[in-house]
């Protein structure tokens, strides 16, 4: 009996070491506004979209975006979030990070923690920039239409 417990746990801690930052990351999350983005694979990379805008949205298209020609896009089903491959094996690095609400690109981190991630975007330096906190949501149906 004791052999399987141990045989169990080992098993347990080996696959939560084996869980890829890509993998752990995959899924639908909510942001701090109530949107859903959901990260996905896109390519070699992973890329964030927004799946479902938050019950009252700030806006619904991308007006803030510094291209005039892209203002009129609606922000549901928009790409916020691209080029982000594993930097160790605790995050993502390597991508771009779009602010609709501002229409500033960062460059950025994503570290999954459990049901909640991490989202840092910066300029130039991580030390200038801010982290949102994400959770983890079950896998919507349907959002943007």
């Amino acid at each position: 009996m004791k052999l399987s417990s141990l045989l169990a746990l080992l098993f347990v801690v080996t696959a939560a070491h084996a869980t890829s930052p890509v993998t752990a990351s995959l899924g639908d999350w909510r942001t701090p506004i109530g949107a859903i983005v959901r990260i996905e694979p896109c390519g070699n990379a992973v890329c964030l979209r927004v799946v479902k805008l938050s019950p009252n949205p700030p806006q619904t298209v991308d007006v803030h975006n510094p291209d005039p020609r892209l203002r009129n896009r609606p922000a549901c089903n928009l790409v916020i979030g691209s080029g982000f491959t594993p930097a160790d094996d605790k995050r993502l690095g390597g991508g771009h990070l779009y602010d609709p609400l501002s229409g500033h690109t960062y460059r950025g981190y994503i570290t999954p923690e459990g049901n909640q991630l991490k989202l840092r975007g910066y300029i130039l330096f991580t030390l200038f920039g801010r982290t949102e906190t994400w959770q983890r949501i079950p896998t919507i149906q349907s959002g943007c239409h």
